[in-house]
């Protein structure tokens, strides 16, 4: 009997020990864009009690799981279902209400009529085809008035984590605290709100093919990279007004490892360049201020075994690294940039 006691105390102590904490995952996967309380950020707010009373553990599980594609919210795929459910314990402890009941309940509406209802009534904010607002959710990106962004509809993330009846309660009572009004009480009929929800549910076909778009940016390399005819003091001084003729102005020439290894030991043969155009610069942090952590823009120059070869980042991998697609435009003109400095720099 002792042996069978003395069993199950250590088998109910390696279940404790290995029990996930939801607070440790959620500090550690979710507040450095929902905030640490999750009163929002990058991210949408999440303990706002309009919101967490009105979705389920379910649709919060499905969340973390599928993410939003090109929308910020990765997938965390990586994450085990008792991590998941840990994390939405988390930002249920946020409420002192039950978790609403999952109801997968399909809505019968008219699409074509919800679509004229959505363009007069929904497209001003979350846009013409359901793309969501502009931005992130940060006070730099948005009017300070507006705690969140419009959420984007045309998400295969979104789609399948949002139950019919969940879209049709949101519409038909808005989420106090932010811009989303009650469409009832704006004059919608439950019959208007069905159609709208139809609507809504027929994107699942373009955010399929969004989704797919999207996937194939993994193709690209991350280093863009260029081998220059020129020594090094010439490879340099091309670079340099190639910058300048681009209309960035040089911010500073430094060896790359600077500050990593004593003062006077720098390795000559390796230099970076940094530069920035601040019209620019503006417009990529209004889009995605996480885009900050690489910029300046920088070119590095190595000098090795009598080869000198130029390098920097290829922007069109940070729409990928960042999930949102927004910054896709601003990337590219980026890719050109850098593709045209390289080349002027070797020619």
């Amino acid at each position: 009997m002792k042996f069978f006691s003395f069993l199950f105390l250590a088998l109910f102590s390696i279940d404790a020990y290995s029990a996930p904490h939801g607070d440790e995952l959620y500090a550690r996967h979710c507040s450095s864009c929902h905030g640490l309380s999750g009163k929002g950020g990058v991210g949408v707010p999440l303990s706002l009690p309009s919101f967490l009373n009105s979705v389920s553990d379910e649709y919060l599980e499905k969340t973390i799981r599928f993410g939003r594609t090109g929308r910020i919210m990765p997938a965390f795929d990586e994450l085990s279902d008792a991590q998941v459910s840990a994390i939405v314990k988390q930002v249920r402890s946020w409420s002192d209400k039950p978790a609403p009941a999952e109801d997968t309940t399909l809505v019968k509406g008219d699409s074509k009529k919800g679509k004229q209802l959505y363009t007069k009534h929904c497209a001003q904010c979350h846009g013409e085809t359901g793309g969501g607002g502009k931005g992130t959710g940060v006070t730099f990106s948005r009017k300070r008035d507006l705690p969140i962004i419009a959420p984007a509809l045309n998400n295969t993330g979104f789609l399948a984590s949002a139950s019919d009846p969940m879209i049709r309660d949101t519409i038909t009572h808005g989420r106090e605290g932010t811009p989303m009004m009650s469409m009832l009480a704006a004059g919608l009929s439950r019959t208007d709100i069905d159609d709208v929800v139809a609507y809504i549910r027929s994107f699942e076909t373009s955010a399929a093919k969004l989704k797919e778009s999207l996937d194939g940016s993994d193709a690209e390399s991350p280093v863009i990279t260029a081998v220059s005819p020129y020594s090094l003091e010439e490879t340099i001084e091309n670079l340099k007004q190639a910058i300048t003729d681009q209309n960035f102005t040089l911010i500073r020439t430094d060896y790359l490892d600077h500050g990593l290894v004593e003062k006077g030991k720098e390795n000559h043969k390796q230099v970076v360049l940094h530069f920035c155009n601040f019209g620019f610069l503006f417009d990529a942090l209004a889009i995605d201020p996480r885009v900050g952590m690489f910029l300046p823009c920088r070119v590095t120059v190595v000098e090795k075994d009598g080869k000198v070869t130029l390098s920097a980042i290829n922007p069109k991998r940070l729409s990928k690294l960042f999930n949102n697609h927004e910054l896709d435009k601003s990337c590219n003109e980026m890719y050109e940039v850098y593709n045209t400095l390289l080349e002027d720099a070797t020619l």
